[in-house]
């Protein structure tokens, strides 16, 4: 199957909180499991994701950097949370709260990835939003990609730093002081 050319609708889809998208892909982020969460979310069928690179429900609000930060840490064996904003078959998006790990056979060899994504704050999306539109206008001032990601990467870790933190750091504080805020 070929990545969906549906244009954004702007409109928002959810899922329940008590809800996780599994999705599990090759070293290469070539999807070999989905569960039936992701399947309804993304309106596709199993027969359509088993096979596609995971990168074709990314919507194209998600900084490029974000996801080179997302891959770049599973690949070296370590597990990663982000906020991530995908597209649905019909155009229509969807927040999720990810945590992506590396899959490891009997001998510790990464054999693949393994991600559970949960329903974002919402409370946390305005920030998350304005810092990755920080982030894709930094990315949309290069034509050639690896220059937009290295761009975008370099205005994230100065944006971190001002802020004296980690991606990771950024991620909990976000969803730490939403979980205060209901509490």
């Amino acid at each position: 199957m070929a990545r969906p050319t549906t244009a954004p609708t702007g409109n928002e889809i959810t899922f329940a909180e008590h809800e996780i998208i599994v999705s599990k892909t090759d070293t290469h982020g070539v999807i070999t499991y989905a569960n039936d969460v992701f399947l309804r979310v993304a309106g596709y069928t199993e027969q359509e994701v088993i096979g596609q690179p995971h990168n074709f429900i990314r919507h194209p609000d998600m900084p490029r950097c974000v996801f080179a930060l997302l891959w770049d840490t599973v690949k070296s064996g370590r597990e990663i949370f982000a906020y991530v904003v995908n597209m649905a078959r019909n155009g229509d998006h969807y927040w999720v709260f990810a945590h992506v790990t590396p899959s490891v056979d009997a001998e510790g060899r990464q054999v693949g990835y393994h991600s559970n994504r949960r329903t974002a704050y919402s409370d946390a999306l305005p920030k998350v939003r304005d810092l990755y539109a920080q982030l894709r206008q930094e990315e949309q001032k290069h034509k050639e990609p690896a220059k937009a990601v290295e761009a975008g990467r370099r205005l994230l870790a100065k944006v971190l730093a001002d802020q004296k933190m980690e991606y990771a750091e950024f991620v909990f504080s976000l969803s730490y002081q939403t979980q205060l805020a209901t509490a």
